[in-house]
């Protein structure tokens, strides 16, 4: 209750947080940005918007990357609540990102 739901990255507002669940995107741009590090799993939040809305900046992994509208909503994302949200915002290892990286 009062957790909006987002389904794809460009639907987060600034300032939004999601966890990526997957890439929707043709085979050469998805292998360039997970090598940028837009992979599952990881925490991406928008950053701000150009004055006509388009392209918006993106943060993951302390990279900032701006992506274009159709870009943005061929990427999967979950909201990012609990442990995740709250390790994100006061710059702490997420419990389940500790287990990952067993």
């Amino acid at each position: 209750m009062g957790v909006r739901q987002v389904s794809t990255l460009s639907e987060l507002s600034v300032g939004e947080r999601g966890i990526l669940e997957s890439l929707d995107l043709p085979e050469k741009v998805q292998n360039h940005l997970m090598h940028m590090g837009f992979v599952p799993g990881s925490c991406i939040r928008a950053l701000r918007r150009a004055p006509a809305g388009d392209p918006t900046v993106y943060c993951v992994d302390g990279m900032e990357i701006a992506l274009r509208h159709e870009t943005a909503a061929g990427i999967q994302v979950r909201p990012c609540t609990g442990a995740m949200a709250t390790a994100i915002a006061t710059g702490e290892e997420a419990p389940e990102l500790a287990e990952a990286a067993r």
